[in-house]
C-alpha cells in the first residue's frame, strides 16, 4: 500500500523516497507515484503536473539531500 501524502511538500517528499528507496507515494488530488533507487520514475508524460512533481522532488534528492 503506498504512503499517501495530502499535501504536496517536496522536501518531505524526497526524504520519503531517499529513505526506502523503491515504493510508490500517492499525493490527494495528484495521482500515484513509483520511486526506485532513490529516485522518482518518470510518470504518465501527458500530465503535465505529474512530471513537474517528478523534476522538482528528484531535483530535491540530487542537489540537497546527497550533500548531507
Amino acid at each position: 500500500m503506498p504512503r499517501e501524502f495530502k499535501t504536496y511538500r517536496p522536501i518531505q517528499i524526497a526524504r520519503f523516497v531517499k529513505t526506502l528507496f523503491k515504493g510508490e507515494f500517492f499525493i490527494h488530488g495528484v495521482g500515484i507515484f513509483t520511486f526506485d533507487q532513490g529516485k522518482v520514475l518518470l510518470p504518465d508524460v501527458s500530465n503535465k503536473k505529474m512530471l513537474t512533481i517528478m523534476k522538482e522532488v528528484n531535483s530535491i534528492i540530487f542537489n540537497q539531500l546527497r550533500l548531507a
